[in-house]
């Protein structure tokens, strides 16, 4: 069976419309077309006039066309269909976004925060297709983090279900989602930057030089650096991704007894540093985790990359009434 999807990717710098063909859950992007994200009513004005001529262009219209998925950063009302301020997005205060983008077009469409839809379209379309219970996690610049429990996504009673990320997992550690020791302090791009930073600053403060910081400027240090010194063999580097690892699993174990998935899909970092990652992670989950739930849960790479985005837009118009 084919279906007709459009989606639409609202981000702090660029936005995208997207049109996908779903057959037999075999998903297509047919077509693509991105913009600049400039101020909030020219940006809406954009993608009222993408959509429009994306839907000329292909005949879509309400009888040929499932529905329209809208993926954008939180906080907004999945509900309602409202963005109501996200950080990366000024001027974007209680936008009924879905109102806006369904009276333009007199199709359908729904919105989801982008981690959610992250999460749907690993579930629908890559790593996670199949299973009934998965977790997605974004481990990225950040860690944010989407559910999808007795196949439907869980979005929890008002859009913020899954913020795995603010789970404070020490009293003690590098600082992520505005907490020291959160599980996105240990477990996210700038977290690993900043266990390296202070790993760095103890060796120069004992005058010992380290090969991937010859200049010292701690603040050049990014989760790469430390991955490329981790991989060609360097101990203080590959102890860094150890410690990021390990809390992984802590926090990991956690997910797995609340919510007992069959599958917890990792994205970014995981991906591109699997082998430094993996062993440490699976020791944790190994002594922390039930052993009858660790043992039907696979932790598993995303296999979206770097079309994920306009997947998820997809994704939630393909699970719009379904």
């Amino acid at each position: 069976m084919r279906t007709n999807l459009l989606g639409i990717d609202i981000g702090g710098t660029k936005c995208a419309v997207i049109y996908g063909i779903d057959t037999d859950g075999r998903l297509e992007i047919a077509d693509k077309v991105r913009f600049d994200t400039t101020e909030v009513h020219a940006t809406i004005n954009s993608i009222v006039e993408a959509l429009k001529q994306m839907c000329a262009k292909h005949g879509l219209d309400a009888g040929n066309t499932k529905a329209i998925g809208i993926s954008c950063g939180g906080p907004l009302d999945s509900r309602r269909g409202v963005v109501m301020s996200p950080p990366n997005l000024p001027g974007w205060d209680n936008i009924p976004i879905v109102e806006i983008v369904s009276k333009a077009s007199g199709i359908p469409a729904a919105l989801q925060n982008d981690a959610n839809a992250c999460a749907l379209a690993e579930w629908k379309y890559g790593a996670g297709k199949g299973t009934r219970n998965m977790a997605f996690l974004t481990f990225g610049t950040g860690m944010g983090a989407g559910l999808v429990l007795d196949g439907k996504l869980y979005a929890g009673t008002n859009d913020n279900a899954g913020e795995i990320g603010h789970i404070r997992l020490s009293d003690f550690g590098p600082v992520g989602y505005g907490k020291a020791g959160s599980f996105e302090g240990f477990a996210s791009g700038g977290g690993i930057a900043q266990l390296a930073a202070s790993a760095v600053k103890e060796k120069l403060m004992m005058g010992e030089k380290v090969a991937w910081c010859p200049d010292g400027n701690l603040s050049a240090i990014s989760a790469k650096t430390v991955a490329e010194a981790a991989k060609a063999g360097d101990e203080l580097a590959k102890g860094i991704y150890r410690t990021s690892a390990e809390y992984l699993g802590r926090a990991l174990a956690i997910l797995i007894d609340i919510i007992n998935p069959e599958a917890i899909v990792i994205g970014s970092i995981f991906v591109r540093a699997e082998e430094l990652i993996r062993p440490f992670m699976q020791g944790v989950i190994d002594r922390e985790a039930l052993g009858a739930s660790a043992g039907v849960c696979r932790i598993l790479p995303a296999a979206l990359g770097e079309s994920i985005g306009d997947i998820a837009s997809l994704s939630i118009a393909a699970s719009l009434d379904s």
